[in-house]
């Protein structure tokens, strides 16, 4: 029976001692290690974070918590103040992540993942070879009864991303000192919420048909919770499906593969609320494709980078040839793909190499036996061909732009990127 809840906040806080020992007794994690000492995994807060910390009324070793999005580049530190509830600390752009929207599903899909993860102590990397890592629990209770495969999953440093949320190394060595002082104040475990995007009714209604929603209203429930409390979400996993702020009305563990049995609220209240978003949400959804907000789904090269990124040469970005605006595919409610613009030529080569690539990724994996609503992400995208373009003049947004980097990556980016190709 593999376990259905992993939600660790819930114990009882270690003790300082307690923590420094789990943070000195870090294992060497597969494909960001064995480089660099101690001194980086010790850095002090910047004045800028210490400044923040005070305005935002919360210490520096409070509990903290994370929310990642791929789309927008983001990831957000949340820090607690004293009556329980989180407050926005900093929003760092992500330097890079990899693949495309949709969780990840297999070792090398190259998939930076979806989900709610925990990240405890010894899932902090002080001698990573990126600079400074954590391991961001991939695969967790979910992706494992989906028959998700694959690992060492991190947020790390040196804009180099094979399945990561890779940031820069001044960035990774803030987010790493304010995870090693709520570890270090006892702290057992930091939520990390990674999202397809900001889930909310406008994203919901453009990629209303995107194969990914049904997996994305599933994180949109868990995400809710978070959103009418500002606390962190009691997250569980059973019939291969997320469950939030519930616990089993007969106290048993919840099976994360077998059936859910009768689940009751853990906070009746709080339920009434997440209810209230949806039926806020769904209004807001139905205006919005009634007023012709069109179905599509964005198709990427191999993931992106938050735009403050663009023409900044000072770091060294891994794979500059594939940080192309992704295309965007309008969807027609199984009519087929339709047309939006008349593609360039080097849209419709990216289109064309992304449904090879992922077209070739799929084969390998063996499909699992969960239910039909979970088949999520594992089809390739369908594209149009260059004869249903040319029926359509507006078949495929084109690329507006590239950014600009280094056209060739150091040897330092190709060493690390061999021991990262597993993801």
């Amino acid at each position: 029976m593999s376990a259905g809840f992993f939600r660790l906040s819930g114990h009882p806080p270690m003790s300082r001692g307690a923590a420094l020992f789990g943070l000195g007794a870090l294992s060497a994690l597969s494909g960001c290690n064995t480089v660099g000492g101690n001194d980086r995994a010790m850095q002090a807060l910047s004045s800028e974070t210490v400044a923040l910390l005070a305005e935002k009324g919360v210490s520096a070793d409070a509990p903290m918590l994370i929310r990642a999005y791929k789309k927008e580049s983001e990831l957000e530190v949340w820090k607690m103040r004293p009556d329980g509830t989180y407050v926005l600390l900093k929003t760092f752009p992500i330097c890079r992540w990899s693949g495309q929207l949709g969780p990840k599903r297999r070792e090398g899909d190259r998939q930076s993942p979806e989900g709610f993860y925990s990240i405890t102590p010894g899932q902090m990397n002080p001698n990573s070879a990126y600079y400074l890592s954590f391991n961001v629990g991939y695969p967790n209770a979910y992706d494992r009864a989906h028959g998700a495969t694959g690992g060492a999953v991190m947020v790390h440093g040196v804009c180099s991303s094979a399945g990561c949320f890779s940031m820069t190394d001044k960035q990774i060595a803030e987010i790493y000192a304010l995870a090693r002082e709520s570890f270090s104040g006892g702290q057992r475990a930091i939520q990390m919420q990674a999202l397809p995007f900001h889930l909310n009714a406008t994203n919901l209604a453009k990629f209303r048909m995107d194969p990914n929603m049904p997996f994305w209203k599933e994180l949109k429930k868990g995400a809710d919770h978070f959103e009418a409390t500002h606390r962190e979400v009691s997250v569980g996993v059973c019939d291969a499906h997320y469950v939030f702020g519930m616990k089993p009305a007969n106290g048993q563990p919840l099976d994360a593969e077998g059936p859910c049995p009768a689940l009751a609220a853990a906070e009746p209240e709080v339920e009434s609320l997440v209810a209230q978003r949806e039926r806020a949400d769904e209004m807001q959804v139905a205006a919005l494709v009634k007023q012709g907000e069109r179905p599509v789904r964005l198709v990427y090269k191999d993931g992106g980078q938050n735009p403050v990124f663009a023409n900044i040469a000072e770091h060294e970005v891994s794979r500059p040839d594939a940080l192309t605006e992704p295309v965007e595919v309008a969807l027609d409610a199984g009519k087929g793909d339709k047309a939006r613009a008349a593609p360039s030529a080097l849209t419709m080569k990216i289109a064309q190499q992304t449904q090879t690539r992922m077209e070739s990724a799929t084969k390998p994996a063996a499909a699992s036996p969960v239910a039909a609503h979970a088949k999520i992400a594992t089809a390739p995208v369908k594209l149009p061909s260059e004869k249903a373009v040319s029926a359509h003049p507006q078949a495929v947004k084109p690329v507006m732009k590239t950014i600009s980097a280094k056209s060739e990556p150091t040897k330092k980016i190709a060493r690390i990127e061999a021991h990262a190709e597993t993801r």
